[in-house]
Formats: structure tokens, sequence, C-alpha cells
């Protein structure tokens, strides 16, 4: 207390970092990382012999299509300026080999066509060039005798799914098997087969994720056992770098790493190492946290989301495949 007994002036800071938080206008203008519609995509599911879309209960809001109404999902995609859709088909029957994958009457060729036909170049195609959906073991690759998943083998189908999907009219292939050696066999047969404008988009630190529950029922996964023999292992960030630099060394023209959310820290080694683009994957189980939490009204679901992706872009992605997309793309338009 001063003698007159009032409290003495209190300086204030010079610095004030509040002042560039003061209005909703200045915090836009001085924002570090933007999140646009054009950088996000959305993965769809379509599903062979549906007659109406078919809810995917661990995922509210998300559907296997019909082919019908796919296409009104994916010209929605473009009328909202999403960068792109990624493909999944769902068939009605799936054997040891595959075969559904590369069949070009099988679903997933039969929606590319669909979709190119739809929303032609207003949005990037792109498609999952793995066989677990077509497998009735589940895995991405074909076994041997004694049940192990046989990479060079699988290189060999991979090929030929990549020449069914270009043939089709894809304009993305996303490898997502972790072969070794994957994105230069499907190059190479791309570009023998006179696609060699048709890109890749690599899963290249795809991890070992508890987070892919979901997902498993979406395209109604018939696994047995686990992928931890070529998926990566969780502890790990340099592999993810270096899965990176090697899927670009045999061709890849966009490298991913998913999860997302608990990859961050990968996400940013990947984009500080390499010199394409990168993409992160908002995988089923993340969204599906986040759609349960809000639903109890544990936290407030609208800022959540946005929160959550432009997380991912801090993180260095260009490019973000989420379940969002569209209402991301609509509440950035408010």
């Amino acid at each position: 207390m001063s003698e007159e007994g009032t409290s003495p002036q209190v300086a204030g800071p010079r610095v004030r970092p509040r002042r560039l938080r003061t209005t909703p206008a200045l915090r836009k203008m001085v924002a570090e990382t933007s999140l646009e519609a054009r950088q996000l995509v959305l993965p769809v599911f379509v599903r062979e012999g549906l007659s109406e879309p078919r809810a995917i209960s661990s995922m509210p809001g998300v559907f296997q299509h019909t082919r019908s109404t796919l296409l009104a999902a994916v010209a929605e995609a473009a009328e909202l300026g999403l960068g792109g859709v990624m493909l999944f088909g769902i068939p009605e029957t799936k054997d040891a080999v595959g075969s559904g994958a590369t069949d070009p009457a099988g679903i997933l060729n039969l929606a590319i066509t669909d979709v190119v036909a739809e929303v032609g170049d207003a949005l990037t195609v792109m498609s999952d060039l793995c066989l677990d959906e077509f497998t009735d073991h589940g895995h991405c690759g074909l076994l041997t005798p004694d049940g192990r998943v046989d990479n060079d083998k699988t290189l060999e189908a991979y090929a030929e799914m990549a020449r069914a999907q270009s043939d089709a009219g894809v304009q993305m292939v996303g490898p997502s098997g972790m072969m070794d050696g994957q994105v230069a066999v499907i190059r190479e047969a791309l570009d023998a087969d006179g696609h060699e404008e048709v890109s890749i988009l690599a899963y290249s630190a795809k991890y070992a994720s508890a987070f892919f529950g979901p997902f498993r029922e979406a395209v109604d996964s018939s696994l047995e056992g686990d992928r931890r023999t070529y998926q990566q292992d969780p502890p790990n960030a340099l592999e993810g770098v270096r899965e990176a630099l090697l899927d670009i060394e045999q061709g890849a023209d966009i490298v991913m790493v998913k999860p997302a959310l608990a990859y961050l820290d990968v996400v940013r080694r990947v984009r500080d190492a390499v010199d394409v683009p990168v993409a992160a994957y908002n995988v089923s189980g993340e969204f599906s946290m986040l759609e349960a939490a809000a639903a109890r009204g544990w936290i407030e679901r609208e800022p959540a989301i946005l929160e959550t992706l432009i997380s991912i872009r801090r993180a260095g992605a260009d490019v973000v495949l989420t379940y969002w997309a569209a209402e991301a793309a609509r509440l950035l338009a408010r």
C-alpha cells in the first residue's frame, strides 16, 4: 500500500499477444493454418446388391451405398468443392484370391466408371487398391499354404488390380496393403498399360492400429488374425519416414500416414522429410469416438470436428481423408 492508502498503479505489459485475438476478422487474418474444402477427401463405401443404403452402426451418419446413391453422394462432394473421393467396394461374394477386385464387372470397378461419368474432372476420383475387402480371409494379400501373406505373389495381384481400376477410369489409386515394393509394381503396371497419367496416393505409413475397428464393419471384413506382419508397429516413427521415402523412390505422387490423430508426430516427421504432398487419414475409430462423445453431450460436436481436422493440417498434412469431409465443407462455408 502507498502512504496515501491506495494501491500503486501496475504497469501493463508492452507485448500483448491477445491484441491479435480481439475480433473474428483479426483472428482469421493471422491464422497460421487453413482448413479448406479442397484439402478434404471423402471416403465412400459402395456395396454390391443393395437396393437402398445401409447404415453402418458404429459410424453414425455413414452408409454403405448403392450404385445410385453413391452418385448422389459424389455429386454433392463435387458441389461442395471437396478435393476428392476415395472409393471402397464391398462384393457380394469373396474368395481366397479376391477375384472381385480385378473383375471388370466387380463392384469397385463399376463404381469407378459410374463416378467418373458423374463428376468428370470436378472431383479427383480415387480408389482403394487392396484385396482385403475381396478376400474371404480378410487379409490384404494372397496367402501361402501355411497362412502367411505372400508379399511377391500379392504384388502380381496388385498390378492386375491397378490395370483394372485404370481401365475403369480411375484418376488416382491408393495402394493400402503395405506390401514391400507395391508402389514400384503398380507404377510399372500403369505405365505399361498406357495410364501414365494415373497418380498414386501411397499408404506409406499405415500402422497396425486399434482405431480401424469400425471400418471393418463398414467393409464387412472377413479378417482372420491380424495384420501385424505387414502393417507398421505403433512404436516406430522413423520407420514411417523410411517407408514414405521408399514409396517416393518407387514413384508415389502423394504419401500418406494412417491413422492421423494418434500419429500426428509421424505426419510432421514425414512432412519435414519429403518434397511431395502428404496426406493423413482421419480413420473410422477417430470419427466414432468423437461422435460417441458428442452424442452423450460430453463435447460440442461441430467445433470438435473442425478442431480435429485443423490439428491434422497443423501437423503438416496437405490432404485429409475424413468421413466428415462433406459436413466440414458445409461448416466452413457458413
